[in-house]
């Protein structure tokens, strides 16, 4: 059966822009089939037709996240990463168990659903409970079994050796990744290691990188060189790799970017709110590095919704070059949109094209927030400076509508609230 679905427009998510006025876009077996137009729509007699006034837009895509963390949002409040890390999070993560972490992670991905996000890169203890919320949910992850010196969570070896045995257990809904920490919480023949697994088996390696201007000073004194020249030096990077933050980068650790073809996880929000700086997003963008946008922790944000991180990440932007034109609109929707699933290295999200997977967003227009509207391009720039994910009402995953009028289709969000409310008091000790 083929559904078709109607809107004012279409936002296709790409680089340019691209927006198509009074557009039908068909879904057959999960897939885009056709998009465009009206006037030009094929025919489709048996389609099952879905009328919609607003914007159809790509599901978003969250290139770095530690959605569990709900439990923890708010803690801390106003500490440095270091020692919000070392006081607040790391003894509270000691208490967990598997179950608080699929609890958590099913609330959070209807959260991330509610707001847009269809897809997003999770790097947490407990994997397989993850995959289990998000096909609860009816979201696509990309599940980064991570690889942390933390009391409880086993050996190096085990972590690495868990994170290869899943990868047969993924597909199109979950895929399996390796996640370890950073240079500076995992030893580099781990790392290399780890690298090492993830090319064999292609999988996605995320690994945080200069978050922080001081996180990478003991490393620089050991060997002399910064965390990105160390990390090529040890053959940690090549394939698909994937950097979250890099905040604190020179024009060499760009280089060294550049010429390993590494992606980066951009988290404006979470790195303004641990005062951990501001990356050179337009640099990256010059050289040709891969850029997705990304919440990080609802800890660290403290929320998990891309219309603020985008936004922001262009404000940022633009104030960081001191010039209005460093960062566009379309840009900035590109960068959680096909941005972000080029990031990953999925070239099957993150667009509203022919051949993509029907992952759709439909946002309401019947709103002050977007008028007026003098060019169709209009409609896209007030989706990046006028509304946010309050005007998300309907969310389509592979077809599947799994967000219907704001609300979830497929869990009890109200029934989560109240059992991640218990969970997170019993976590601070109280």
């Amino acid at each position: 059966m083929v559904q078709r679905f109607t809107a004012r427009a279409v936002v296709v998510g790409d680089r340019a822009g691209t927006v198509v006025p009074d557009a039908v876009l068909d879904v057959e077996d999960g897939l885009i089939r056709w998009v465009g137009p009206a006037a030009d729509a094929p025919p489709a007699e048996a389609a099952e037709v879905t009328r919609l006034p607003g914007v159809l837009t790509p599901g978003m895509v969250n290139t770095h996240a530690h959605s569990p963390m709900v439990l923890f949002r708010g803690q801390g409040e106003g500490l440095p990463l270091d020692r919000w890390l070392r006081e607040v999070m790391w003894p509270r993560e000691a208490r967990l168990t598997p179950e608080d972490v699929e609890v958590a992670m099913t609330a959070a991905s209807a959260e991330m659903l509610r707001h847009g996000a269809t897809t997003s890169v999770e790097m947490y203890f407990h994997p397989e409970r993850i995959a289990a919320a998000v096909r609860a949910t009816g979201a696509r992850a990309v599940v980064a079994n991570p690889l942390i010196g933390l009391p409880g969570f086993g050996t190096f070896e085990e972590q690495l050796d868990t994170a290869v045995r899943l990868t047969a257990d993924g597909d199109a809904q979950v895929e399996y990744g390796i996640g370890p920490h950073s240079a500076y919480t995992v030893p580099l023949p781990v790392l290399a290691q780890a690298a090492a697994a993830a090319r064999e088996h292609d999988l996605l390696l995320t690994v945080h990188v200069a978050e922080t201007a001081t996180e990478g000073d003991e490393l620089l004194a050991t060997h002399g060189v910064s965390v990105p020249r160390l990390l090529a030096a040890h053959d940690v990077l090549g394939g698909r790799v994937l950097g979250a933050h890099c905040v604190h980068m020179d024009d060499g650790d760009l280089e060294v970017w550049r010429e390993y073809d590494i992606a980066v996880a951009h988290c404006p929000s979470s790195n303004a709110k641990l005062a951990s700086g501001t990356a050179r997003l337009r640099d990256m963008l010059d050289l040709g590095i891969r850029v997705g946008m990304g919440t990080d922790g609802p800890a660290s944000n403290d929320n998990l919704d891309l219309f603020e991180d985008l936004r922001l990440a262009a404000q940022l932007a633009r104030l960081r070059e001191r010039d209005a034109t460093a960062l566009t609109a379309a840009e900035a929707f590109w960068l959680a949109t096909g941005g972000a699933a080029a990031a990953i290295g999925r070239a099957d999200l993150g667009q509203l094209t022919a051949g993509r997977r029907a992952d759709l967003v439909h946002v309401d227009t019947e709103d002050i927030a977007f008028v007026p509207v003098g060019d169709t391009t209009d409609l896209l720039t007030h989706l990046v400076w006028s509304v946010g994910s309050r005007h998300v009402r309907d969310t389509w995953v592979a077809g599947r509508q799994v967000v219907a009028d704001g609300t979830s289709t497929t869990v009890d969000e109200a029934a989560l609230r109240a059992d991640v409310q218990t969970r997170a008091l019993r976590l601070a000790g109280r």
